[in-house]
């Protein structure tokens, strides 16, 4: 069973009922992480446009990872985007010291669409992310057909929608016994 992400209550869904997100694996060289989206038929899927970095993508469907070592102020931030292209940031502190990161190759993505149900899947190279363990932030930001945008997340905090917010790294992630 996948945990269930709850929409922001200021962005609220249109017609998708549920996302759900889980670390579906995790090896010596790659993160997995799959998304399911319900009652996805209204979803608006950003169009191929190949392995690439590309800023923004949360302006569109996107899938979203953040995590940080415990007790550190800094973090990093994934995007990835139905479109396989891709993002990653440091930040030293909350909103600030952005900067890109290094990944020793793109991450790969993949969308399966069908029915009312959409699957999101990244496997991301497990070199390009800090040492482990992590406090993890799952999330994602859904655009349907009439221009709404849901904003999802394991945990929000107080106010307005946040992913960079303390309280949105909600989930833990140990490094495999005998890593």
């Amino acid at each position: 069973m996948m945990p269930a992400l709850s929409s922001h209550p200021d962005h609220l869904p249109a017609t998708v009922s549920s996302v759900e997100a889980a670390v579906i694996g995790l090896t010596d060289h790659w993160l997995r992480v799959r998304w399911r989206v319900d009652n996805s038929s209204d979803v608006v899927l950003p169009p191929f446009a190949g392995k690439k970095r590309a800023d923004g993508l949360w302006q569109e469907t996107c899938f979203e990872l953040f995590l940080r070592s415990p007790g550190d102020a800094g973090y990093v931030e994934l995007n990835l985007s139905p479109s396989e292209q891709w993002a990653a940031y440091d930040f030293v502190g909350y909103r600030s010291g952005m900067a890109e990161r290094d990944m020793p190759r793109a991450p790969d993505c993949t969308v399966r669409a069908g029915g009312n149900m959409l699957i999101f899947d990244a496997s991301i190279p497990l070199a390009g992310l800090p040492p482990l363990p992590w406090e993890l932030g799952i999330s994602a930001v859904i655009i349907e057909d009439d221009g709404t945008k849901s904003l999802w997340a394991l945990r929000h905090g107080g106010g307005p929608a946040d992913f960079h917010a303390a309280a949105c790294f909600a989930a833990k992630l140990e490094a495999p016994a005998g890593a």
